[in-house]
């Protein structure tokens, strides 16, 4: 057994005594689950997938499609459009409480049901089956899988869901929601019921975590700024009225779902995911949480953990026939290009008059455009002795 299985195997077996919490009871389909799931995953930036537990279980993904179905919003509309109907403030409140601005009726976030729905009403679609096809279609982009529905859950959740159903008339009722009320809400519950495993949750959290791209299928999904908008509210509204503290002891921007699900983004390094379905007072899942918050402090993921990479990136100078060569590596960040800069000023000093210095950026991982601007700043006051390569 690999090392990282071998881990989530140990933690596994550290939270499988957790008893407390129950499934989902307001939707019939999921008061019947089998509470003695477990499963959990990580997918890392080579698109290895790692799960352990009851990898193969089955379940409809919930409130889990939000940030999925927010990616599509902003990538068809942007950002702007999107926030005029939709807020971006935690809300402090339960997943289907009333969270709406004075005024505007904008819902808080698009986490809660109600931002959610509003959310929903953005993708264009003729009619509930165009949309739910769009939505469907961008989620199996993001699993690297065709996804579909569990039928059966998505007439236990229509037929109970009349808060949601007066949610999305409250909101038609700002022009928040424009089109058919009853459009929006069935392509909501419909976008709930799509089935998943750990592996797809896994899979669609690491595609959010290396900035849109898949890195089992190699394909983008969404553009970087989408999934950095994406992760950005996960971070401060996916876990409803817990946020706060799930950032303080996870650190991770994460989503739940009430059928027992988790993702959580550690951002360029892991998507992990988690199931199992007793739910805590929040609506969380108890043990797929437990598991969250052990593997971030012992993976050292916590979003707010220092990364001495960012503010030090590789560098190797290399004496060469033309003078030195000073070689960059990893990712440079503006933090970064300040240390560069510092060590480039004294090898100009140090070398002789003639020498030609040779600053190497084309192996870099990511160089980010504020680093490119001071590093170019810096060598055309050098010039003609310092030549940059990028």
């Amino acid at each position: 057994m690999d090392p990282i299985t071998a881990m989530l195997e140990t933690v596994l077996e550290e939270v499988r005594p957790l008893g407390s919490g129950a499934p989902a009871a307001y939707i019939p389909e999921l008061a019947s689950a089998d509470v003695g799931l477990l499963a959990f995953g990580v997918v890392g930036p080579r698109g290895r997938v790692f799960t352990v537990g009851d990898e193969d279980a089955t379940f409809t993904i919930q409130s889990m499609s939000k940030p999925f179905v927010l990616a599509l919003a902003l990538e068809n509309l942007g950002r702007e459009e999107v926030l005029a109907r939709v807020g971006a403030e935690p809300s402090g409140e339960p997943f289907n409480a009333i969270s709406l601005e004075a005024h505007t009726g904008r819902p808080a976030n698009p986490m809660v049901n109600a931002g959610a729905i509003a959310t929903t009403a953005l993708i264009p679609g003729a009619d509930i089956d165009d949309r739910t096809g769009r939505i469907v279609a961008m989620m199996s982009a993001f699993a690297g899988r065709s996804l579909w529905i569990d039928e059966s859950v998505y007439a236990s959740e229509s037929s109970t869901g009349e808060r949601n159903r007066a949610l999305a008339h409250l909101l038609k009722s700002y022009g928040i929601v424009t089109g058919s009320v009853d459009d929006a809400v069935e392509s909501y519950f419909r976008q709930c019921s799509v089935l998943v495993t750990v592996r797809d949750l896994a899979v669609m959290a690491a595609t959010l975590a290396f900035g849109g791209v898949n890195p089992v299928t190699g394909s983008r999904v969404v553009s970087e700024r989408v999934a950095r908008d994406v992760t950005s509210i996960m971070a401060s509204c996916g876990m409803y009225d817990f946020s706060g503290e799930w950032l303080l002891r996870v650190g991770l921007p994460a989503k739940s779902g009430v059928s027992g699900g988790v993702i959580a983004v550690a951002p360029s390094q892991f998507g992990v995911a988690g199931f199992s379905p007793r739910l805590d007072v929040h609506g969380n899942s108890v043990r797929a949480s437990a598991f969250m918050e052990i593997v971030s402090d012992r993976f050292g993921i916590h979003l707010l953990e220092p990364h001495e990479s960012v503010a030090a990136p590789g560098v190797s100078v290399i004496e060469t026939p033309e003078g030195p060569l000073v070689r960059l590596g990893g990712e440079l960040g503006f933090a970064g290009a300040e240390r560069v800069l510092s060590l480039l000023r004294e090898i100009t000093a140090a070398a002789p008059h003639a020498s030609l210095i040779t600053v190497d950026a084309s192996e870099l991982a990511r160089l980010h455009p504020a680093a490119v601007m001071v590093l170019r700043t810096e060598v055309e006051s050098l010039s003609p002795r310092v030549r940059l390569l990028v």
